[in-house]
């Protein structure tokens, strides 16, 4: 299955005459970046400036809350957003420009072009309301019998000072459709149905994604995964009829100084295996591969805008269903590198695929390991469902991946792994168990695990990402229902940093 194409994304200085609405923001001051001409349209056409008739409909400073005012004259209807209560970061107009594009979506009729003009006046503010606008636009079209209709949005015209500086504007709209591209695709194979979404047609997907650019992929079946020993993934995807796969991507550009090794969870079905989850605790469990999701998109966003710096990346595939040939509790296996493992919990599978992944990405030497996976409930439960946990084998490294995050506008938060926690993995009959012998610090506990597979003197950073991957209510922002892209800003983030 595809995926879908991005709106057609330019910059300029004024909103074109095509446009079929017009997005402004609306801060403490009233309304912001609303083009020349258009307050005066209203005070002849209406009797009130620009801000004065949003304030009258209710027009809120509070991030993404929207008003539309009516068209007039030449100009199309408008949509005022709220950028904030205080002077708006780059993550406040990414809100605000997916809000804006989400409602202007409505009054296209379909492939609606859209003028989003929020004052961004410097490189990393066109960037930011260009992917939160683009973001903003996404929809997952559900598969029905002739559902033939247009894309919601057709093209976005991020308006802007800049749009005369030639390197400046497109610098930030060729990183913000790379980086957009990526997200949605993510989002797309999250939200895709787990009976099209398993790990050979993964596989299949990532191959196409990543055709024509300069990743080279690789696909390890479960032949060649039997023969190179990878008994964490063998025993997870061993239930299911549709066999687990590693993907191992690989970008090498001339003049890097470092290596990055990822490493994404990519359950694609998750039913606890033989510890079978309740009913409903199943349904969105096609989200379970969200952090494979999240590799395989970042490592194209990379290579599209060339970063240097050498990327390995491997994705984890199986489906963890009950079977007779399932694995089972108290099952001990032999890990890639030849570590046993104690199985505690055939719902703790995430650990153990992506434990042989980390195992064997560390035979790459990369400088740094960073592994993304909706790994536990239990992080939901310390930190909501929109922030990751953030867990790390040394401070600095944590400090990286947090600024990472940051400047990407995702929310990251770092927890510990106290000392005590590794006795909790003590086994009898294995060199390490997978679970801990209660259900506290499962969080902690599972990152504890991972890190007993980083090789000797590698830094490592864990990203549970459970929370935000997945939103079941309405979206709010440039986010929509369904699978969020949540991590690929961030790693991309994190490879930039590691240019020098």
């Amino acid at each position: 299955m595809p995926v879908p194409s991005l709106p057609t994304l330019t910059v300029a200085k004024a909103p074109d005459k095509a446009a079929t609405a017009l997005v402004v923001g609306y801060g403490a001051d009233g309304v912001v970046g609303a083009p020349t001409g258009l307050d005066r349209e209203y005070g002849k056409r209406l009797g009130l400036g620009l801000s004065a008739l949003a304030a009258s409909v209710g027009a809120k400073v509070e991030s993404g809350h929207t008003r539309t005012l009516p068209a007039v004259g030449d100009w199309p209807v408008v949509i005022v957003v709220g950028l904030g209560v205080e002077s708006p970061t780059p993550e406040d107009l990414r809100q605000a420009a997916g809000a804006g594009v989400k409602q202007a979506a409505k009054h296209g009729d379909g492939g609606a072009n859209i003028a989003v003009a929020l004052g961004a006046d410097e490189p990393e503010t066109v960037q930011a309301v260009a992917e939160g606008a683009v973001l903003g636009s996404y929809r997952y079209r559900p598969i029905s019998t002739g559902d033939d209709r247009p894309a919601a949005v057709a093209s976005i015209t991020v308006v802007t000072p800049l749009a005369g500086r030639r390197v400046a504007t497109t610098e930030s709209v060729s990183s913000a459709q790379a980086i957009a591209q990526s997200v949605v695709a993510a989002r797309e194979w999250v939200n895709i149905p787990p009976n099209l979404l398993y790990p050979a047609s993964f596989a299949e997907e990532a191959k196409t994604f990543l055709k024509d650019s300069r990743v080279s992929v690789e696909v390890l079946d479960d032949k060649a995964l039997a023969k190179g020993g990878y008994g964490g993934i063998l025993a997870v995807g061993g239930g299911s009829s549709r066999l687990p796969r590693l993907v191992r991507l690989a970008y090498a550009p001339r003049g890097a100084k470092h290596h990055l090794a990822l490493v994404g969870k990519g359950i694609t079905f998750d039913s606890g295996g033989l510890n079978l989850k309740p009913g409903d605790s199943m349904y969105t469990m096609k989200c379970d591969m969200a952090g494979a999701a999240a590799v395989i998109a970042a490592v194209k966003a990379i290579a599209e805008l060339g970063l240097r710096v050498k990327v390995t990346a491997y994705a984890s595939l199986a489906e963890n269903l009950p079977s007779d040939t399932s694995y089972r509790p108290s099952d001990v296996l032999t890990m890639y590198g030849g570590k046993t493992v104690e199985n505690g919990n055939t719902d703790a599978e995430g650990r153990l695929v992506m434990a042989d992944a980390i195992a064997r990405a560390s035979e790459d030497a990369p400088d740094l390991i960073v592994d993304v996976a909706t790994l536990t409930g239990a992080a939901i439960v310390a930190l909501g469902d929109k922030t990751a946990g953030l867990m790390a084998s040394d401070d600095d490294t944590a400090d990286r991946v947090l600024d990472a995050a940051e400047a990407a506008g995702e929310d990251v938060w770092q927890l510990p792994i106290p000392k005590h926690i590794r006795g909790k993995l003590d086994s009898k009959v294995a060199d390490i168990r997978s679970t801990g012998g209660d259900r506290t610090a499962g969080a902690l506990v599972a990152a504890a695990f991972l890190r007993e597979f980083v090789g000797e003197g590698i830094a490592w950073a864990h990203l549970d990402i459970a929370g935000p991957a997945w939103t079941d209510g309405g979206g709010s922002g440039y986010i929509s229902p369904g699978g969020t892209g949540f991590g690929v800003r961030t790693l991309v983030a994190l490879a930039r940093s590691l240019e020098d």
